[in-house]
């Protein structure tokens, strides 16, 4: 039996879950999410929580079973308190700024990066421009926005110079002088 897909989901006040024959609906706060999903599973809402189940015991239902629980969970989450990821960029002259619906990155190259922001994610820099923060319900569309950047430059393991999750380590590595 799946650990992770028989878990209820509680649902805060403010929430609402709504599911159809094939599509799982969640409105609060912050906007509303919505979500497909197969006929293995079952969606059901009982009172202020939300259980999942599976109707067979397939391999492919098993698995099903656990992702859409995390998948209806994660949507709860959003609509009510929203997801945030911190990236950090390390380096001389590398700098973040918001104009608009645009993220404009100085990375050390000959000219500057102009990154969309897409709907529903927010972007504010701190830090004197070394901290950018991109928070959002979607928490596939957060982490996927703060990748796209994070992938702009990564982090080098010499200096640490690049674009760095906030709670990502860095392994520094000797250089040639080092060596003997």
């Amino acid at each position: 039996m799946s650990r992770i897909g028989i878990k209820p989901i509680q649902v805060p006040q403010g929430v609402k879950v709504t599911v159809g024959p094939d599509l799982v609906t969640v409105e609060g706060p912050k906007g509303k999410l919505t979500q497909s999903y197969l006929p293995e599973v079952e969606i059901k809402v009982d009172g202020s929580a939300v259980k999942v189940t599976r109707k067979s015991d397939t391999k492919q239902a098993r698995a099903y079973h656990g992702l859409y629980r995390n998948l209806v969970n994660n949507m709860v989450l959003g609509v009510s308190a929203g997801f945030t990821r911190s990236l950090m960029i390390n380096g001389v002259g590398y700098k973040a700024e918001v104009q608009g619906k645009i993220l404009i990155l100085s990375l050390g190259y000959s000219t500057d990066f102009g990154v969309a922001i897409p709907e529903g994610i927010s972007v504010v820099v701190e830090a004197n421009g070394q901290k950018v923060v991109v928070s959002g319900r979607d928490r596939h569309a957060v982490g996927k926005f703060a990748s796209e950047v994070r992938g702009l430059r990564l982090p080098e393991p010499y200096k640490g110079k690049g674009i760095r999750y906030e709670d990502e380590k860095i392994r520094k590595k000797v250089g040639k002088t080092g060596v003997k």
